[in-house]
């Protein structure tokens, strides 16, 4: 907790020394971060829409590093409980990285996943599913087939179907998982 405050007086020191915009909304977005793992998410929240308010200001609408910020704010409301907010978020960085990622890229796999995984704490498993499928698909591209990863996407598929009650295709995944595992 300690390197924490430390952090936070650092960045308020550089926060009334920053001369340009693009500084100021880094600086945000940091003190946003440590606020999110001290717990204080109503706090992190006011930093990351400062950060958020000036981004949109100097960068254009697609710009990646908007995706990485939206999916990190996206982390807080999770952390808050509100998924529908977070799944917002996930879907707006999503956006922006297919326009500005290859169809195959890594970061696009682990945006799949992440919505997956909101949208089944939401209890929407068939988006849930839709979403998973294809973070898998990806990884199947760039992966050996016995890859340890595997299992994982493997088990977050069976795990929607088991909640839609479509427990022979569940199954089917969750052998896969295994064999991999074993």
């Amino acid at each position: 907790m300690g390197q924490f405050n430390k952090a936070q007086q650092l960045y308020d020191i550089l926060l009334t020394q920053a001369t340009n915009e693009s500084d100021k909304a880094s600086i945000y977005h940091h003190l946003g971060s440590i606020k999110n793992n001290q717990g204080e998410y109503q706090k992190a929240l006011t930093y990351y829409e400062k950060s958020l308010a000036i981004k949109q200001k100097i960068l254009p609408s697609n710009d990646p590093s908007l995706a990485t910020f939206c999916n990190n704010v996206s982390l807080l409301y999770m952390n808050m409980g509100d998924y529908p907010k977070s799944v917002l978020l996930l879907e707006k960085a999503f956006v922006i990285q297919q326009q500005s990622l290859p169809s195959n890229h890594p970061d696009l796999s682990a945006a799949y996943n992440n919505i997956g995984s909101v949208y089944e704490k939401m209890g929407d498993f068939s988006k849930a599913l839709s979403y998973y499928e294809n973070d898998l698909a990806i990884k199947q591209q760039s992966l050996p087939t016995n890859h340890p990863d595997l299992a994982k996407y493997y088990n977050n598929i069976g795990s929607a179907c088991t909640n839609m009650g479509n427990y022979p295709k569940a199954l089917s995944y969750y052998e896969k998982a295994l064999t991999i595992e074993q």
